[in-house]
């Protein structure tokens, strides 16, 4: 079963210098249709302001996952960690038994877009960690390239969680292919362009929660960027 959330039916809120929207239920919007899927809790598309950004703050027992799209992306943390991420560059965050950050459009002039991933960890209360690295548009041209694992496989960042993340570019009229193993779950989401997934079409923004499918059939319709979660 392939069920579509399409992208103008999530919950949005624009705050001046934030324009976001949430595939489920975050802050202000609630919607108990849309709490999440499996231990995926928070897809969040954010576009920030120039200069502008989310100031000093606290999570815990959570495993937050960053990936930049457009811009400049300025992190700091409790941990000591201090860098700027570009698209390509993904960002891994455990929470743990807490951890404080802000993240800041580093450019003055040019407007910064992420996709803010939160997924439940297998357990609470483990020490607070952090992880980059980058994942050059060549490995992701025309093939589903990991980038989340619980073991850190295949040069990916590891996570406490039996979840795994793929991103992928396609061009139009390429196509990559995922199998989901029996009783595992899947998710994907559109960050840009268009696809068809098994036959199902999908635009910008658009998600689709898979569940009972053995097999996925991704293939680009309009220059496309997209993620895929294989979920326990």
């Amino acid at each position: 079963m392939i069920t579509k959330r399409l992208a103008g039916e999530r919950g949005h809120a624009v705050h001046g210098w934030l324009d976001t929207w949430h595939t489920f239920s975050f802050a202000q919007y609630h919607d108990p249709r849309h709490m999440g899927f499996r231990s995926l809790r928070v897809l969040n598309d954010d576009r920030v302001a120039p200069g502008q950004g989310f100031g000093m703050h606290g999570h815990r027992d959570m495993e937050i996952v960053t990936y930049v799209l457009d811009g400049a992306l300025e992190h700091r943390d409790s941990l000591g960690t201090g860098s700027v991420l570009r698209p390509g560059d993904v960002q891994r965050m455990s929470a743990g038994r807490g951890v404080r950050h802000s993240e800041f459009n580093h450019s003055a002039t040019e407007p910064l877009r992420l996709l803010q991933i939160w997924i439940l960890p297998a357990r609470d209360g483990d020490d607070p960690s952090y992880e980059e690295k980058r994942f050059a548009d060549a490995d992701k041209q025309g093939r589903l390239r990991l980038i989340v694992s619980p073991d850190g496989a295949d040069g990916s960042l590891s996570i406490h969680q039996d979840a795994r993340i793929f991103a992928s570019l396609l061009a139009p009229g390429a196509s990559v292919a995922h199998e989901l193993a029996a009783g595992r779950h899947a998710w994907l989401q559109v960050a840009r362009g268009g696809i068809e997934l098994n036959g199902l079409a999908l635009g910008e923004g658009d998600g689709a929660a898979v569940s009972e499918v053995s097999r996925l059939e991704i293939a680009g319709t309009a220059g496309a960027e997209v993620m895929l979660f294989d979920l326990a």
